[in-house]
């Protein structure tokens, strides 16, 4: 029988062991590996999302993964000094600001990349 019981999100990367360092020790998150050389991300919430490296992998050109906070320019300004680049956007219709916060277009949200390109952002909840 189909269910959503036990439904996760997974997504790819090209270098798992730079995966692990971005998501445990930089972000911080709870990762672990499988028994199939994957890593997961068990997120307090009780989900969790599946990453796997693939050789072809191609970064993904929209957010996979959002991070709702209370304060947008504080998150940014711990990503950064955990060596986080927030200022991925340079384009004048994302509104970004100097840290890479863009506001007043929906809620504020900067985004930034893992180490594989894939598009990740912290926004305020």
């Amino acid at each position: 029988m189909f269910t959503a019981d036990h439904a996760f999100s997974g997504f790819s990367v090209d270098d798992i062991d730079a995966a692990r360092d971005f998501y445990g020790t930089k972000l911080g998150l709870n990762v672990t590996d499988n028994d199939m050389g994957f890593l997961e991300i068990h997120l307090p919430t009780g989900s969790d999302i599946l990453i796997y490296s693939k050789p072809n992998h191609e970064p993904a050109s929209f957010t996979i993964l959002n991070f709702p906070v209370e304060d947008v320019e504080t998150a940014v300004d711990e990503l950064n000094g955990r060596g986080v680049v927030t200022k991925i956007y340079t384009d004048p219709d994302f509104g970004t600001d100097a840290k890479g916060i863009s506001r007043g277009m929906g809620p504020d949200i900067a985004w930034f990349r893992d180490p594989a390109g894939n598009v990740l952002s912290v926004l305020k909840a």
